[in-house]
């Protein structure tokens, strides 16, 4: 069954315009969920609304929105008349302006949802402007009203659809230097940047999310299988806690040294050691004497 479109409605580039949808692209249909049971009972429970004054829970329907606008006085607004609101990015995205994707900071990135048309007569239109900005490697900037706020949205291809991304505003993203400002500047030695380098270069792989494990996940699951099983909850081990490097040189040295001795291992009985891993050892920079 194909997933529910979060969104409705239609995407704009000037005078052109064809129907479209948005989905989720994360799913959390597999993690590990917990209800809250009475514990006497073992039966579910539920939440319900209480009077914060008087104690009493309210009968349904008897519930309404309320913003305050000054301490403890509140305007009354019902579901229907925030429904009602309506501005044009409630159902129309437009393109208003394109820009390199990469010149948005990860930062103002948040949540992704996939693109695609919404019926076959907007095919083509669609495929118009994904293939337009693709042939420009552009991004539009859009706006979009979901789930009764309007956000900054950005757009761009993914194969036969669009992926969009909400962006945060500007005044609700803390800027790097309040929180890095206190960092004190250190500079490093050249030798030990080039064994970091070194380190870096061992590891070097390309991006597969399909290898991404949750461990934490797993864990869950292990304990929900032992209670199930009618045994004790598995005894947690308890994960080793780094401490600072006292000598940061010698540290790097041992990663190096490492990294290439778990690399040779593998190979170890079959084949010699290559000149170009005895080129990569020569490579390492040496400590400069005292």
């Amino acid at each position: 069954m194909a997933p529910r479109p979060a969104w409705k409605g239609y995407l704009k580039l000037s005078l052109v315009t064809c129907a479209i949808e948005l989905t989720n692209v994360v799913s959390h249909a597999e993690k590990v969920s917990f209800r809250i049971l009475n514990r006497k009972t073992g039966n579910t429970v539920k939440r319900i609304y209480v009077d914060a004054e008087t104690g009493k829970p309210l009968e349904e329907g008897d519930e309404i929105k309320g913003y305050e606008v000054y301490n403890g006085d509140f305007i009354h607004v019902e579901e229907e008349e925030i429904e009602a609101v309506e501005i044009e990015s409630s159902h129309t995205m437009s393109l208003d302006g394109f820009v390199d994707k990469a010149s948005i900071q990860q930062i103002y990135l948040d949540t992704p949802y996939y693109v695609s048309p919404a019926d076959d007569v907007s095919g083509e239109a669609f495929a118009v402007i994904r293939d337009a900005m693709a042939g420009k490697k552009m991004a539009g900037l859009a706006r979009i009203v979901l789930y009764n706020r309007e956000r900054p949205v950005v757009i761009e291809p993914l194969g036969k659809g669009m992926v969009l991304t909400t962006l945060r505003y500007g005044d609700t993203v803390r800027q790097p230097d309040t929180v890095f400002g206190d960092i004190k500047s250190v500079k490093t030695d050249q030798e030990m940047t080039d064994l970091a380098e070194l380190i870096i270069d061992k590891r070097k792989s390309k991006f597969d999310p399909s290898k991404f494990e949750d461990k934490y996940e797993d864990a869950l699951l292990e304990l929900i299988r032992a209670k199930k099983a009618g045994h004790k909850a598995p005894k947690a081990k308890a994960a080793p806690k780094p401490s600072n490097v006292v000598n940061l040189f010698d540290a790097l040295k041992k990663s190096l040294s490492s990294e290439e001795g778990g690399k040779a291992s593998k190979a170890s009985a079959k084949a010699k050691p290559s000149a170009k891993r005895g080129k990569a050892k020569a490579a390492a920079p040496k400590r400069k004497s005292a």
